[in-house]
């Protein structure tokens, strides 16, 4: 392996020409960090950097600053494939997630390469020169730049870091209280002993009502559906144990592939016997919480992983429910009132504070357009070629995660193939990589993106995303065990990928 590029090994450019980097990446979050590492190890003949529109790393680690901040995946198979999660806790809070992403680009010199507040606006392909051209707006300057790279990598997430989603609610301008989203949530917010409202179901509502409980007069969680609650502890006990007698990675590596091996199992189970995983999920919170609890409040109409699980980490919520500081309304909302949220039902929730859980703003690759041959691309004509790239955009990748099991297993996978690529077009003198339909492939059926998820948030999202079909290698599979055959074995010159 040869030493790592720096920024400062680039080669001096004139005033009048666009710095220029090899590779380009995208984000600076959990994906654009592990994109760092796999570029300075694998290909260290290329250089990189790293842009990242905000003015430090984490990405959503880093943005997110709401009470009670978590995972909801564990952190051996969060974390990193090169990094052992050594903390105690699997299942960790915000800000030890963000002091390991922190660590892990400062320990392989990743935070080097790394230009802040560097937003993306467009990204310009041309054939003539096999080159992306980057318009870089600077928000602490309030100046605009270019940049140029032979290949584009996208790691910058699936949703707007301008603003989470929020519905239109009636009324919401006559509330006397605050409103606030976990996005955008102020640090100066006191809800000490005050009526608070959270809107919404999913993890984000599950982790702020345990977390805001103690220190409330009283916090609701008002949804309009529920959601699959499954209590966990937040340490592995197996993962401890094996880190008392084996090396540090070796104990991680066996953890991870017990939990992915674990989460795939579970999986596949809710697609072959979701009535008896139903029956299963809701008889443990029986055991915590009754069955009139259940009955009226947890019990979901769609079956297991139809939507994300919650996780609910040492039972907190349900503590929180048994001890009156908390409750649950299922109901919809009529509209906002001076004094709170008045329901359909006829019920009136008092508040001080009412916190729109009510999920993200979603994007296709980020908040940037793209345009290949003066061509504006449309993402959502397109097809996804293994869940990374698309049809006929040469020389772009972008990192998404898997919706049924830890983001980073599938952004380190697609690293790794990224890596792949580059090698084989420094082996083979080539400068452009793009997926192209054969003509056998014309006539497949377009399907979503992800199948069989039909979370709200996605279900926003799927009309601006690829299609996938119904043959290799145009899937999107979001299975772990699949893509590592996939991604790792799967042979690069497939006939599909063209290199010219």
């Amino acid at each position: 392996m040869g030493p790592a590029t720096t920024l400062g090994d680039v080669a001096e450019h004139s005033a009048s020409e666009p710095e220029h980097f090899d590779v380009l990446v995208v984000g600076a979050g959990l994906s654009g960090i592990g994109a760092g590492y796999h570029l300075t190890t694998y290909c260290p003949d290329r250089t990189y950097a790293i842009l990242e529109g905000r003015g430090d790393l984490g990405g959503t680690w880093d943005l997110f600053r709401y009470p009670g901040i978590r995972s909801d995946s564990d952190m051996h198979t969060l974390g990193y494939s090169f990094e052992p999660w050594t903390d105690p806790k699997s299942i960790a809070d915000g800000p030890s997630i963000l002091k390991y992403v922190r660590n892990t680009a400062s320990k392989y010199g990743i935070d080097e390469h790394i230009r802040y507040n560097s937003q993306v606006s467009e990204a310009r392909w041309t054939s003539t020169d096999s080159r992306w051209t980057l318009t870089i707006d600077h928000p602490d300057t309030g100046d605009s730049t270019t940049m140029t790279c032979e290949y584009l990598f996208m790691c910058s997430g699936y949703y707007s870091y301008r603003g989470g989603h929020t519905p239109e609610f009636v009324g919401s301008g006559d509330f006397a209280g605050e409103i606030v989203h976990p996005q955008k949530w102020p640090d100066d917010l006191d809800y000490t002993e005050k009526n608070v409202v959270v809107i919404g179901s999913g993890a984000t509502a599950v982790t702020l009502v345990p977390a805001m409980a103690d220190d409330t007069k009283h916090i609701t969680m008002l949804q309009r559906s529920p959601t699959y609650m499954v209590a966990a502890p937040d340490h592995d006990p197996i993962a401890i144990g094996l880190r008392k007698v084996l090396p540090e990675r070796v104990a991680y590596d066996l953890t991870r592939r017990k939990n992915t091996a674990r989460g795939e199992m579970i999986y596949k189970r809710t697609r072959t016997d979701p009535d008896k995983v139903k029956d299963h999920l809701l008889g443990l919170v029986r055991e915590e919480l009754g069955d009139q609890m259940v009955d009226e409040h947890f019990t979901p109409t769609y079956n297991p992983w139809d939507q994300r699980l919650c996780l609910v980490p040492n039972g907190d919520l349900f503590e929180s429910i048994k001890s009156g500081k908390a409750s649950v309304v299922t109901d919809t909302i009529e509209r906002f009132t001076e004094t709170g949220v008045a329901l359909t039902s006829g019920e009136h929730l008092d508040a001080d504070i009412i916190v729109t859980a009510t999920g993200l703003e979603l994007v296709t690759l980020g908040d940037m357009s793209f345009v290949v041959d003066e061509e504006p691309v449309d993402f959502a004509q397109t097809w996804t070629y293994k869940g990374l790239a698309y049809s006929d955009v040469p020389n772009l990748a972008s990192s998404f995660g898997y919706i049924n099991a830890s983001w980073t297993l599938r952004a380190d996978l697609t690293c790794e193939y990224v890596c792949r690529i580059l090698n084989h077009m420094t082996e083979t003198g080539t400068t452009e990589a793009t997926p192209r339909l054969r003509k056998s492939d014309r006539d497949m059926p377009k399907r979503p993106w992800i199948d069989d998820f039909s979370s709200g948030y996605m279900q926003r999202m799927m009309p601006m995303l690829p299609k996938q079909g119904d043959r290799a290698p145009w899937l999107n599979t979001q299975r772990y065990s699949a893509d590592k055959k996939l991604f790792r074995k799967g042979k690069i010159d497939d006939g599909v990928m063209i290199f010219s």
